[in-house]
């Protein structure tokens, strides 16, 4: 089941961005794998992958495809990313108004 999560533009373009990078052709994916950690309660991994995995679920944000992981679907129920980036420190970030 697909997580209800918000991906700001500026999320969606650093992820639109990495794949297009990478080179994985047509069917390639951000893979994003969220656990609990880290300064905001989240810590987070990222791949850019050819297909999904197996137990990936597909989340598309327009023709972006982004691959979640079973336990990434539980974490981000809720949650709206955003991508950050300061003269100290830039990645994605994520609220949870819960």
């Amino acid at each position: 089941m697909l997580p209800n999560v918000t991906v700001n533009p500026a999320a969606e373009k650093f992820m639109r961005r990495m794949v297009r990078f990478a080179g994985q052709g047509e069917g390639a994916g951000f893979r994003l794998t969220v656990s609990a950690g880290g300064c905001s309660g989240y810590s987070s991994e990222f791949t850019v992958e050819g297909a999904p995995l197996a137990g990936d679920e597909v989340l598309s944000v327009g023709d972006l495809k982004l691959f979640l992981p079973a336990e990434s679907r539980l974490m981000l129920e809720g949650v709206t990313i955003d991508f950050s980036d300061t003269p100290t420190a830039s990645g994605l970030t994520f609220f949870n108004p819960n």
